[in-house]
């Protein structure tokens, strides 16, 4: 039949190299590139179903590789800290993957939050690292990170297995173009990293307006105007940095409500986070408009542009 030799092919293509493309996908994902990781082990799975200990070969491989990756971030936060989550945070392509959503979940789940990071979208590479500043030991670190790599990337395989005949009939559509379907297949890889980088783009041109700078913060202080200055960061990172604006109120976004009770809404409010492009500070400051604070602005640069300034610094 037609279509037998280029399955054939195909499955000849995945039994030498399948493996190491599902090892270096899962790498090169975890180390922070912008890949479809799970894609390849899904492809892996369907090119494995019936063949068990291929599958197993791939799931252990994916695991390995997932760890070796998550390791390198949990050392590189437990000897820089708070700066490689903002390092982290400044270079996603997920616009909804700042760092304090990830120390949010972490707050509220402890240590087992690593387990289902790689189930939410843009916090697999961060939790990682968060869990090396925050000291926790590696032993329990590599269980839970192991537990988490097996059930996400198990999951994966599974679904390849279940639907390898639709992959199959999706892959031999594809061969069907002959010399077209290596363009085809690296155009839609170029396409959806040029998406994930449109996407970030357009979010954070939606957050520009309505700043105020580190400079124009400092001159109201000295003129005595007293604008109320709200820390959003999350309590984790307050932790981590230590750093503070002068009189700043550290407020958790949970009881975000009781704070703003105690504000009059003719005050002026700046909010600061630890987010590139003010993520949550825009975010806090949109919610506050609607509470009836008519003045409120998210204050660029957060903490890390008051202390590049050279402008006093509280420390706890």
């Amino acid at each position: 039949m037609p279509g037998q030799p280029r399955r054939a092919a195909i499955n000849r293509f995945f039994l030498d190299f399948g493996l190491a493309a599902v090892f270096g996908f899962v790498l090169l994902e975890q180390l922070g590139a912008p890949l479809p990781a799970l894609a390849v082990v899904m492809l892996a799975g369907a090119k494995g179903a019936g063949d068990w200990f291929y599958v197993g070969y791939a799931l252990v491989l994916a695991i390995v590789a997932s760890v070796i990756g998550d390791l390198a971030w949990f050392w590189a936060g437990r000897r820089y800290g708070h700066r490689v989550l903002r390092l982290l945070c400044r270079v996603t392509l997920s616009p909804d993957s700042c760092v304090r959503q990830t120390e949010t979940v972490y707050e509220r789940r402890g240590a087992a939050a690593i387990v289902i990071a790689k189930f939410i979208p843009g916090l697999a590479t961060v939790a990682p690292p968060l869990a090396g500043a925050l000291r926790l030991g590696v032993w329990r670190f590599l269980l839970f990170d192991c537990i988490g790599a097996a059930l996400y990337y198990g999951a994966g395989l599974a679904l390849g297995v279940a639907f390898h005949a639709q992959i199959d009939w999706l892959i031999d559509r594809i061969e069907g173009f002959g010399a077209w379907a290596l363009v085809i297949v690296l155009g839609a890889l170029a396409l959806y990293v040029a998406y994930r980088w449109w996407d970030r783009r357009r979010f954070v041109h939606s957050l520009r307006a309505g700043r105020i700078d580190v400079s124009e913060l400092n001159e109201m202080m000295i003129r005595g105007e007293a604008p109320v200055v709200l820390d959003v960061r999350s309590r984790t990172h307050r932790e981590l940095d230590g750093r503070r604006i002068p009189g700043a109120r550290g407020v958790d976004l949970d009881d975000l409500e009781r704070t703003l009770a105690q504000i009059p809404r003719d005050r002026e409010v700046v909010v600061y986070c630890a987010c590139p492009n003010e993520v949550t500070a825009v975010k806090v400051a949109m919610t506050l408009r609607e509470r009836g604070f008519v003045r409120v602005r998210p204050l660029t640069g957060g903490v890390e542009a008051w202390a590049a300034a050279g402008l006093q610094i509280e420390t706890s």
